[in-house]
């Protein structure tokens, strides 16, 4: 598959559809909740725009553990305190996981992951708690939990500290690319007929008799601005999504605190490449997760009040606490030199302003909706984005007393890279390296002979010796996923400032020259 104009997204386009239309929903936010709101609210034939105002999954969700699960330490929590709410949000979260597998194969995959145990005592414990979570899942479980004696243990994990090793509880979850599923979400609600630009902000509200009625944006690139109608404006902005609230109304009740979850990256020697590793208990009573990602190997979070700001960084305090927790584990050395990169990402936590008690924050979604008609939803986490959505669109429905043409699409629909089968066959001829041919599928499934043909178009090249991202991913990106900026590419449409910040600042300038072509072409 050569390069096909026909697939190209402008976003210059994007913008004139909305300087130009009239929109029932518009949404504010391109994360995962915002971007999972326009493609569910597309599939319902509802006319739908969404402004991000820097790039798509350049705050919190690029952020996460890259995991899609039910929440283990949830369900404990659920347990111990007899919570039939928060036991329904771990079944729920399950169902979310296999519907995210399923729609988006090539950026997901099961992930086997061991609870290594050092006290018998411990056994009948994870090992009940995480048969537990195979039932809560039912027809959506991905595999049996099972038992695994300290040898089998060592096995599956070699770098285990071997001493007083009991053996260990292995159960399985779901692993993705956040940053790749946001932007392929994006993608596919353009696909769908939706109105989607990157880099365009809101400066304010619009409202008519007392009602919000759409939003004036600033194209952040040209400086332009222009109004945008819509009969629902959704506010999804995650942990900032106070800032739009009191945009609507000065005197608003703050919903929102933040909590950091840190994160670093070492090499592969310190995980085998098909098993990942839960780290039962911390100093805090946390848990902590080391799994396999990208080549690499990722260890994370860590979960502390936080300001909140547009680029949070991860602390050497948080660096530390993570680093000291995977020496108790392990025979293999872990220093500071070690980490190849390490980030932050801010957790939303949200109390409902209309309830009597707001001192308790949740990490379920709350949707919010202003006497002025603004819909907030906030909260939540990646794994349910798919049902945050279809809740907001539904409340929208509601408010805006819209007139969807059909029920929503998005548990069957399948994402752009998964539409057309596996596109194994379109690289075989294109002479990539085995790395590079491998890495193309799983970023971009059935899409990859287009990266392909632009690499046999003469640029096959590495933009960093040992990484499998090649110059032709630049340019796909320019042309079909709307990327802008050198950091579009090598943190949102590659993964490369996330496994190596020194890499990514290397290949920076050659990023940059290669996205000025392409958008000048």
């Amino acid at each position: 598959m050569t390069s096909d104009p026909r697939h190209e997204v402008s976003r210059a386009r994007q913008l004139e559809a909305m300087r130009n239309g009239s929109f029932d929903i518009l949404i504010v936010g391109g994360g995962a909740t915002g971007t999972g709101i326009a493609l569910d609210a597309a599939s319902r034939g509802l006319k739908v725009a969404l402004l991000e105002r820097a790039d798509f999954s350049s705050g919190t969700s690029s952020r996460s553990t890259k995991l899609i699960h039910g929440g283990v330490r949830y369900l404990e929590q659920a347990v111990k305190g007899l919570d039939v709410k928060q036991l329904n949000l771990v079944r729920d979260a399950l169902k979310e996981r296999r519907v995210l597998l399923e729609i988006a194969p090539h950026l997901s995959r099961p992930l086997p992951l061991l609870t290594p145990l050092y006290n018998l005592i411990g056994v009948p414990y994870y090992l009940t708690g995480l048969k537990m979570y195979d039932i809560l899942a039912g027809g959506a479980n991905l595999a049996p939990s099972r038992y695994l004696g300290a040898r089998k243990a060592r096995e599956r994990f070699p770098m285990l500290r071997q001493e007083g090793l009991r053996g260990g509880v292995l159960y399985y979850d779901g692993q993705f690319d956040d940053a790749r599923m946001n932007v392929t979400l994006a993608l596919t609600a353009i696909a769908e007929g939706a109105a989607v630009a990157n880099y365009a902000s809101v400066t304010e509200l619009l409202k008519e008799d007392g009602r919000v009625r759409g939003a004036v944006v600033r194209d952040e690139l040209s400086g332009e601005t222009f109004e945008v109608p819509a009969r629902v404006v959704i506010n999804a902005t995650g942990p900032f999504a106070d800032g739009v609230r009191l945009m609507d109304d000065p005197q608003a009740t703050p919903m929102l605190s933040a909590s950091s979850g840190a994160h670093v990256v070492l090499d592969k020697r310190f995980s085998p490449p098909d098993t990942g590793l839960l780290i039962p208990k911390t100093e805090d009573g946390r848990v902590l997760f080391l799994l396999p990602w990208q080549g690499h190997t990722l260890v994370g979070t860590t979960d502390a009040p936080a300001a909140i700001t547009a680029n949070p960084q991860a602390s050497e305090d948080e660096i530390e606490y993570i680093l000291r927790h995977v020496r108790r584990y392990f025979d293999l050395p872990v220093e500071r030199e070690d980490v190849l990169s390490a980030w932050s990402g801010l957790r939303p936590l949200v109390s409902d302003p209309r309830a009597s008690d707001t001192a308790r924050l949740s990490r379920d979604h709350v949707i919010n909706t202003s006497e002025s008609g603004l819909l907030t939803i906030a909260g939540g986490k990646w794994t349910t984005y798919r049902k945050m959505a279809l809740d907001a669109v539904d409340h929208a429905v509601k408010v805006g007393r819209l007139e969807p043409g059909r029920a929503s699409q998005t548990e069957r629909l399948k994402l752009l890279g998964a539409r057309n089968g596996n596109a194994g066959g379109e690289l075989a001829g294109a002479g990539l390296e085995k790395d590079i041919e491998r890495h193309l599928l799983q970023a971009y499934g059935d899409r990859a002979g287009l990266v392909a043909g632009l690499a046999a178009a003469g640029h096959g090249e590495r933009l960093v010796a040992g990484y499998p991202y090649i110059e032709a991913e630049v340019i796909y990106a320019a042309r079909y996923e709307m990327a802008v900026k050198p950091d579009d590419v090598l943190e949102h449409r590659t993964r490369l400032s996330f496994l190596n910040r020194s890499g990514s600042e290397a290949a920076r300038d050659r990023v940059g020259e290669l996205l000025e072509g392409a958008q000048g072409a």
